[in-house]
């Protein structure tokens, strides 16, 4: 019997656990429930975005390049800061609470016998909710991995590759060679993938070459270079241009922000879009949780979803472009699964102070076990909280003016911050 459910969180909670496996890769699930929706083929041109780190980063700068140029564009990613909704958008408005129920009970009566995963059900929710709402564009942020993630399941028109680094070797692999290997799964023949990484595993390479999809990698088919605080020159084969830096992350935004202006260019038969829009685009795009600053109280605060060793390093050198604080202290919180050690390293010496919570996952590294692995780390003031909000009101507690809070480590701990010191803002129109 069809089930119907009275709010948003029972029918997550359902997904949550209709599928045996919380990850299970392989497209032949979603396939037979996309053929049950009559979505096998998407009826708008789809972008997909993969990679290790700067995904939604990318996925935010080309949403809105294309609102810019005035398209309807419809945008899925994966996880989100504080509310499901944040994961399916629509020219930058969240997916209601009413939409989304509306979609998963059509989902459900298309399963019959199949089961989907939390993140396949999310996946087919966006796909189904940009075909309703007849989208111009998609664009959908792969999740783990590449070859066989849900939103593979469709031939992008395009794709982009951001960065790719050591992330779940247990599923993707033991090193960059394995996992580039898997990331290449979204390329296709005959069409654009943009690598945004400028020393790409040669797998990557390779799979371009056997799938014959059109390979455009940064440093040799196109190219940036910071130009002062505010703008960057942009290099292709269709001449150099002078384009405004994004207003959100740190300098690995230059290279995530070319890239995204390659893919629109390849697309630019399907989907044009003028130098205004470019530019316009560029500049309003904004995603939370990427070396967002703010001040609270005279005090420099600066969250950063930075979860793995990659992320972590380039956040540590975005902080050393910035004026020296008189004083650093963090909130941290991370999955079990990371490899919490290399994440924490780059900052053993310049944090004065450690404020871990614990977070509001099974997947959670417990806070006494951080304790003891900053402790061997050299951290010698490390205190526990029981959750986000209590860390971040003890880390406020305890800073004054012109010194600095770090807020890292997971998106379980961005988005419930932001949350907690009311300076949460959902992405919308």
């Amino acid at each position: 019997m069809p089930r119907s459910f009275n709010t948003l969180e029972q029918w997550l909670a359902w997904f949550e656990t209709l599928h045996p496996k919380k990850i299970d890769f392989g497209l032949d699930r979603i396939r037979a429930v996309l053929d049950a929706l009559s979505l096998s083929k998407p009826p708008y041109p789809v972008v997909t975005v993969g990679g290790t780190n700067g995904k939604g980063s990318c996925v935010a700068l080309l949403q809105s390049i294309y609102r810019a140029a005035g398209y309807r564009v419809g945008a899925f990613t994966s996880p989100h800061l504080l509310r499901f909704n944040e994961r399916i958008r629509l020219d930058g408005r969240e997916a209601s609470d009413a939409e989304l129920m509306d979609l998963f009970e059509r989902i459900e009566r298309a399963l019959g016998a199949v089961t989907l995963s939390y993140f396949e059900s999310s996946a087919v929710a966006a796909m189904l909710y940009f075909a309703d709402q007849r989208v111009d564009v998609g664009i959908l942020e792969v999740g783990m991995g590449g070859r066989l993630d849900a939103v593979n399941v469709y031939d992008a028109d395009a794709a982009l590759i951001v960065s790719i680094d050591l992330e779940h070797q247990e599923w993707l692999g033991p090193d960059r060679e394995a996992i580039g290997r898997e990331k290449a799964g979204i390329m296709r023949p005959a069409r654009p993938v943009v690598v945004a990484d400028r020393q790409p595993p040669r797998s990557l390479i390779e799979t371009a070459e056997q799938t014959g999809a059109l390979l455009q990698l940064i440093g040799r088919d196109f190219d940036c270079d910071p130009d002062g605080p505010d703008a960057f020159v942009y290099r292709s084969a269709r001449g150099t241009r002078r384009l405004p830096r994004p207003r959100f992350g740190g300098s690995e935004q230059l290279g995530n922000a070319a890239a995204c202006v390659r893919v629109v260019e390849c697309l630019d038969d399907r989907v044009p879009v003028d130098e205004t829009a470019a530019r316009r685009g560029l500049l309003e795009a904004r995603v939370p949780g990427r070396f967002e600053r703010h001040v609270i109280d005279a005090v420099e605060w600066i969250f950063d979803v930075a979860h793995n060793p990659a992320a972590a390093a380039r956040l540590h050198a975005s902080l050393d472009t910035l004026p020296a604080a008189t004083r650093t202290v963090a909130v941290f919180g991370a999955m079990a699964d990371k490899e919490i050690a290399a994440v924490l390293r780059p900052f053993a010496a310049t944090v004065e102070k450690w404020f871990v919570a614990s977070l509001d996952s099974e997947r959670a590294a417990g806070a006494e076990t951080l304790r003891g692995l900053m402790t061997s780390l050299g951290a010698s003031r490390v205190e526990t909280y029981p959750n986000v909000a209590a860390a971040c009101a003890a880390a406020r507690a305890d800073t004054t003016a012109g010194e600095r809070v770090l807020v890292f480590g997971s998106f379980y701990v961005v988005g419930p911050a932001l949350a907690a010191l009311e300076i949460y803002s959902a992405l919308s129109a």
